[in-house]
């Protein structure tokens, strides 16, 4: 890991006149949500999905592929979003995407072949690759200091709320139809009014010179790198402990939930104080975010009864909480305003990618381990392995006190 001191060089964009508030504050974070619904909103209806179209060649495949393509194309998106973003404008590409991405959500209401589903779903991943990276660009060209930290911890911390709540809505949405749940995507319609009207360009894009200055690989390449890393373990015991709840005996789905509800909410706490701890630096932080995230995930590992597994996950989570926006932090600050964009979407691809893969490294551990609980004590030992080599390579300061 780089102990370069990224703030450094960070530069403000070119003065406005404008000054952002909790308003510009408050539509960012809720955009910041959509690729949230994408990712959760299906999961209670995929077995219905596989009722309703049992008839279909690939049902098994495509159905499940219904829920992850969006995070897939989010991961290959990202990065040219972030270019997009820093040609075009920020405001522009933003107002496009949520448009696009009430357009394609919406499809499935209409649509009545599987396959077209899923393509209408490449839609949704690529929409939100560009809403994810220009809603967390905006905020860090809004918001400098301690506001940036503040935002950026409740950017986070709001999405882990906003996962529990679509999952049950999704729930009791896909109770009425399968289609039903496909009707919360035009909420993004409805939010780019405010957007159009609230919103402004940082700064005037100048594509001659914009585009010129490249991407500072040296700098943003470790924290991308350990942020796909991150990313798996952020979205492990998301996916996961449902699974492990079910292992220790439990066919109860309100109590499988409660747990999960818990965890978000741990995730949620570890967020919002990272605006009280940024102070600390981003070496500190991961020390912390990762340690957490191994106590928690090994104590998940060696749980016999329910609420010790549910302990170790309040544990991780609380790191995880923490992780993200740390992550994020380091990889923007002192990214000059031409290149944050970029920046910022490679951030998101990789971020996403890990979310993409955390299914698949954790089932391949699985197998190759004999069960999921050791495959998550197997990623708890990584998270130790991650924690050292901070200790001896971390990055020294990331925040900012202007």
């Amino acid at each position: 890991m780089s102990t370069t001191d990224p703030t450094a060089t960070e530069t403000r964009p070119p003065a406005d006149n404008r000054t952002a508030g909790k308003t510009q504050a408050a539509l960012l974070v809720a955009g910041s949500c959509m690729p949230v619904l994408g990712a959760v909103l299906l999961a209670p209806v995929l077995p219905t999905l596989n009722q309703v179209f049992a008839d279909t060649p690939g049902v098994a495949i495509l159905v499940p592929l219904v829920l992850t393509l969006p995070a897939l194309f989010v991961a290959l998106f990202s990065p040219l979003a972030g270019y997009v973003a820093d040609r075009v404008g920020r405001k522009q590409l933003l107002i496009f995407a949520m448009l696009a991405y009430a357009l394609f959500g919406t499809a499935p209401l209409w649509l009545d072949s599987l396959g077209a589903i899923a393509v209408s779903r490449v839609g949704v991943g690529i929409a939100e690759a560009a809403i994810m990276t220009c809603c967390t660009t905006l905020i860090t060209d809004y918001y400098s200091g301690q506001q940036r930290n503040k935002y950026l911890g409740l950017q986070t911390m709001v999405s882990a709320l906003a996962a529990t709540a679509f999952f049950a809505l999704g729930g009791a949405l896909g109770s009425i139809s399968w289609r039903t749940p496909f009707w919360l995507y035009a909420v993004s319609a409805v939010l780019v009014i405010p957007m159009v009207l609230k919103l402004w360009e940082p700064a005037e894009i100048e594509p001659t010179t914009t585009t010129k200055q490249p991407v500072p690989w040296r700098q943003i390449g470790t924290p991308a790198a350990v942020t796909l890393f991150g990313g798996i373990v952020f979205y492990a015991l998301i996916v996961h402990l449902p699974y492990v709840i079910t292992g220790l005996g439990v066919t109860d789905t309100g109590l499988i939930g409660g747990a999960a509800a818990i965890a978000s909410l741990a995730t949620a706490a570890g967020a919002i104080s990272f605006r009280y701890l940024a102070k600390l630096g981003t070496r500190k932080l991961l020390i912390g975010a990762f340690g957490l995230a191994a106590v928690g995930l090994c104590l998940v590992s060696l749980a016999g009864n329910v609420p010790l597994a549910i302990a170790g996950a309040v544990i991780a989570s609380a790191g995880t909480g923490v992780l993200l926006p740390t992550l994020l932090t380091w990889a923007v600050n002192g990214l000059d305003y031409a290149q944050r964009g970029r920046g910022t979407g490679i951030w998101t691809g990789s971020l996403f990618i890990g979310q993409f893969l955390t299914p698949i490294v954790l089932g391949a551990a699985a197998a190759a381990l004999g069960n999921l609980s050791l495959a998550i004590g197997a990623l708890g030992m990584a998270c130790v392995l991650a924690l050292v080599v901070t200790l001896v390579r971390g990055p020294r300061l990331v925040t900012i006190s202007h």
